[in-house]
């Protein structure tokens, strides 16, 4: 028996994460990444709303987060940032790492199968959201 291969769950993304996601991945540096790509496949497929009707359960840029690697138990609580605020001593991750691209734009209690670098299989689910800046009426620079 074959197995099913799953689809990415949907996923929602701010017209203004769009926009500077957009815009970031149009930079030279960046365009022919495998991390850029991925991204750029991943906001191809979302629903795009305003930053005002955004629902307060889904990971947005600059949101805190809870997730759980499904495969490996590993719990971590991060916070996902725009490359250039990436600091993992402080547990911002870029939303160009795997695990970033990931999270953008699913809601709590989804999960997502994606890829590690060296190939290691994720099953990243979010479990909660401890802060997002749309739902706590913070616009974003």
């Amino acid at each position: 028996m074959e197995s099913a291969v799953s689809l990415p769950p949907p996923i929602t993304v701010s017209s203004r994460d769009l926009a500077r996601l957009e815009a970031l991945l149009d930079s030279p540096a960046l365009r022919h990444l495998p991390a850029a790509e991925a991204l750029a496949a991943e906001l191809e497929r979302a629903t795009v709303v305003e930053p005002a009707d955004m629902p307060a359960d889904v990971v947005t840029m600059n949101s805190t987060v809870t997730c759980v690697d499904e495969l490996s138990g590993e719990t971590h609580r991060i916070t996902l940032v725009y490359p250039h605020d990436a600091d993992v001593l402080q547990q911002k991750v870029s939303v160009l790492a795997p695990v970033g691209s990931a999270l953008l734009g699913l809601s709590v209690g989804q999960s997502i199968d994606w890829t590690a670098p060296g190939g290691r299989p994720l099953r990243v689910r979010v479990t909660g959201i401890s802060y997002q800046p749309e739902a706590a009426g913070h616009p974003q620079r």
